[in-house]
């Protein structure tokens, strides 16, 4: 499938242009084979349906979050008693946060990888991720993912709010990873 920005040269079940991300939207005017599946028009995710899933997410990991923290509270209560509280406190819940940041990779990468292609607040709200052409992500590209949006955070925020104003509503830590936030069929 040649792609109608560019002219480059794509494969037939591809859903953008590898080269430019042009849709490759099937129009009346292109010449289709009899039986032939047509890809469905794709909705990008805009951001404030993207901004509710973050908090349906974020309640989950918190609850996890305060959980996990339990387990480690007994650490910390004997550094109750001491004058040095908040060096130990700190050394008490490092390896929980260590814990938590873990949780929090996993928990996006595995499940934005798996076949159900986004994480419970996505799915919550009808939403997947993909890649360039519409499909899956790699376990690999959702941690690259994860770990852009570092980046997105750090210069103030400002790599998340591109979503409300770019093309494919692709956040900064999207275009790093070369995905794409889309609505479910």
């Amino acid at each position: 499938m040649q792609c109608p920005r560019c002219g480059t040269a794509n494969p037939d079940n591809a859903q953008f242009c590898q080269k430019c991300s042009a849709s490759l939207k099937v129009t009346g005017q292109q010449p289709q084979a009899p039986g032939a599946a047509q890809p469905a028009a794709v909705t990008y995710a805009g951001f404030w349906r993207r901004f509710a899933a973050v908090i349906i997410d974020g309640i989950i990991l918190n609850v996890v979050g305060w959980l996990i923290s339990l387990i480690f509270l007994p650490f910390l209560l004997p550094g109750m008693l001491s004058a040095d509280l908040a060096n130990l406190a700190f050394l008490a819940m490092f390896p929980a946060y260590i814990v938590l940041v873990a949780i929090d990779w996993l928990y996006y990468a595995l499940l934005e990888s798996s076949k159900y292609q986004a994480t419970l607040g996505k799915m919550a709200l009808g939403i997947i991720v993909t890649d360039l052409d519409g499909k899956r992500v790699s376990f690999e590209r959702a941690t690259g993912r994860y770990f852009a949006k570092i980046i997105s955070a750090i210069i103030l925020l400002i790599g998340f709010l591109m979503i409300a104003f770019t093309q494919k509503k692709q956040g900064l830590h999207d275009m790093i990873a070369d995905t794409l936030v889309i609505k479910k069929d």
